[in-house]
């Protein structure tokens, strides 16, 4: 029997608009059909989340929105100035609302990751794939060598880090495995890496692949067990729980199944529904599902979570640096 984690989390889309085009992605939205989220929009789901006993804002947008015409126009409506300072607000807001935020915003500079640093449990960039890809084509931001820098810039700033690679776009075996070798050199150089998501593509109406197979189970599940294998032990192979059996996935070897929300849906994958919490611990037997916070145990005793976020992860981590079963109100703590 081994212990399998989660994270019970909000899922809030900051913004849709991106200067990449990635040909897989349903995400993404031209200026005329964008959105920015509201502030009253994010207070209401934290508020809703909270209620429900998540513990983690998942802060999700598409990257160098500042660089398609017209975004500008839209902070200014919401009545602000620059993206970066928006965010910092909402991981803010997500703090107060007992909610640890969790940034994942493209490709940053080491400037702008040390801005947000304070305010994040813990942060993250999918690598994606090492290779050059058809479907990154018209995606300056999916360069391999600028993600790569952006997940070492983030262990330079000792932030706990999320990053992962996409199994079925067009990649090869050998590529895949020479983006987890890539990834573990990252980890053995700073230490940061605290998961690496292995997720399979999942074709979406209206975009560039939507008639694209997905991968087949067993090649979904080969890039599991060779995560496990190349990348070292403290580091979380994570799968997730809403694009594949779950009981499969751990037996080949993952460890985490990312994040599940009782409130939001998935923006990425949005045809894939999260399973439900008590259907889920079923489905695992032997092994015991325990929910876990946004920034792994270790990098709790080590400190290296935002020192904004330090007085809520106290309250909200147990002895073993996972999910408090049950916590007293801030008020009272």
């Amino acid at each position: 029997m081994r212990t399998i984690t989660y994270s019970k989390n909000i899922f809030l889309p900051v913004t849709n608009l991106c200067r990449n085009r990635c040909q897989y992605c349903s995400f993404r939205r031209d200026l005329d059909e964008a959105q920015l989220i509201k502030r009253s929009r994010a207070l209401h789901l934290m508020e809703e989340g909270r209620e429900l006993g998540c513990s983690e804002a998942l802060l999700t947008l598409g990257e160098r929105p500042e660089e398609v015409e017209g975004f500008q126009m839209m902070l200014a409506e919401e009545g602000r100035e620059d993206l970066l300072g928006y965010l910092i607000e909402l991981c803010e807001l997500a703090i107060e609302n007992d909610l640890l935020p969790h940034t994942n915003a493209g490709l940053l500079s080491q400037e702008e990751l040390a801005c947000l640093q304070p305010y994040n449990a813990s942060m993250g960039l999918m690598l994606e794939s090492c290779a050059r890809l058809d479907a990154h084509l018209d995606s300056p931001g999916k360069d391999p060598g600028l993600r790569l820098e952006h997940i070492a810039c983030a262990g330079r700033l000792n932030i706990p880090f999320t990053t992962g690679i996409l199994v079925g776009i067009g990649e090869s075996r050998w590529d895949r495995i020479q983006s987890l070798q890539a990834i573990a050199r990252l980890h053995a150089g700073f230490g940061h890496i605290q998961e690496v998501i292995v997720q399979p593509f999942d074709p979406k109406p209206k975009t560039a692949m939507a008639s694209f197979p997905r991968p087949r189970e067993e090649e979904l599940l080969w890039t599991v067990r060779m995560a496990r294998e190349l990348l070292p032990g403290e580091v979380a192979v994570q799968a997730p729980a809403n694009l594949a059996e779950p009981l499969a996935l751990v037996e080949a070897g993952a460890d985490d199944l990312g994040g599940i929300s009782p409130v939001t849906r998935d923006e990425i994958n949005p045809n894939s529904p999260w399973p439900r919490e008590e259907e889920l611990k079923g489905s695992l037997l032997p092994h015991e599902l325990k929910e876990r916070l946004p920034v792994y145990p270790r990098f709790i005793e080590r400190g290296w979570h935002g020192r904004k976020t330090r007085e809520l992860t106290a309250l909200l981590a147990g002895e073993d640096g996972l999910r408090r079963k049950s916590i007293s109100s801030r008020a009272c703590w």
